[in-house]
């Protein structure tokens, strides 16, 4: 009786700060939906389908206006989850936020996930589609387009042929790393692609927070 007690007050005052936590999420965000769309069109509109003059200028772009909060270094890693397969480069992972470019030369589909954060697909390069069950045609999200993933939400979506996005989730981003893991243990077993995608992961989040951001 004692135990369930003390449990039923730890689940108490956890839950507690969760909720707090929860409803002032807004505090800890440095990166604006708006704002970046806006970033994402200007470096289109600059270099077209160059893609990699894309991302550079975005990148530069951010750091003049966050520069401790940026992932300078162009680490490039393959990305595998929800059946999906693409590769990324971390621009910023904390606590409440991860920014990154995503995408795949040769397209891919799978799941999106059901996450605890909103996630906002910026495309840079070609055309991204998706679907929700009883819809009898897709959603088209072309170039320079922006596709918003509600929180708890799920799609399946794909990229057609070649295709990239600034991808930037904003909530609770630790829970969602179950999801880009799980492919390695029941799929790839791509174990030293995991590590690299821990590491960088873990070193931006921490780089983060010792820098005040959760």
């Amino acid at each position: 009786m004692r135990f369930l007690t003390s449990l039923g007050i730890i689940i108490g005052i956890f839950s507690t700060l969760f909720y707090f936590l929860d409803s002032h999420l807004e505090k800890f965000y440095i990166f604006q939906t708006d704002q970046l769309h806006s970033l994402a069109l200007e470096a289109i509109e600059a270099h077209g389908n160059d893609t990699s003059s894309v991302v550079k200028y975005i990148v530069e772009d951010l750091n003049a206006k966050l520069p401790i909060h940026v992932n300078l270094d162009e680490e490039w890693i393959f990305n595998n989850a929800g059946g999906a397969m693409g590769a990324m480069y971390i621009i910023h992972a904390s606590i409440t936020e991860y920014l990154i470019i995503f995408g795949t030369s040769i397209g891919t589909e799978g799941h999106t996930g059901r996450h605890t954060a909103d996630d906002y697909f910026y495309i840079l390069k070609g055309t991204e589609l998706a679907h929700t069950p009883g819809t009898f045609e897709p959603e088209v999200y072309p170039q320079g387009s922006v596709h918003h993933l509600r929180r708890g939400d799920v799609k399946q979506y794909k990229m057609d042929s070649a295709c990239f996005a600034l991808e930037y989730a904003r909530g609770w981003i630790p829970p969602m790393l179950f999801f880009g893991y799980a492919d390695t243990f029941t799929s790839t077993l791509d174990f030293p692609t995991l590590w690299r995608t821990t590491w960088v992961t873990g070193r931006e989040m921490i780089m983060n927070l010792a820098n005040g951001k959760f």
